[in-house]
């Protein structure tokens, strides 16, 4: 089950956390064993588990994101990044 959009935007900080917590239910290995700078295919994320997370992203943060997300920003501290970004852009709204 996941979690719904939040109201507040999402720290980076908390975004890695949630990530990483995604990842280790995948993998059913604790959040501690989860190198955040590893590539996610390494530690045994195959393309089912990338695909829903990507599932997961759009559940979670409201944002709509591409099916290779996991292949593009291949780990944890990259898709954080990738997401961070992303939603600071939506919170500034369209460009002028």
């Amino acid at each position: 089950m996941t979690e719904t959009t939040t109201s507040a935007p999402a720290s980076p900080r908390a975004i890695r956390c949630w990530l990483v917590d995604r990842v280790a239910y995948y993998l059913e290995r604790p959040a501690a064993e989860i190198d955040e700078g590893a590539q996610l295919a390494e530690l045994g994320l195959d393309s089912v588990y990338a695909l829903t997370l990507c599932g997961d992203v759009e559940d979670r943060f409201g944002l709509v994101v591409e099916p290779t997300m996991a292949w593009d920003h291949p780990t944890i501290d990259a898709i954080t990044a990738h997401l961070a970004a992303e939603l600071a852009a939506q919170e500034a709204g369209p460009a002028a």
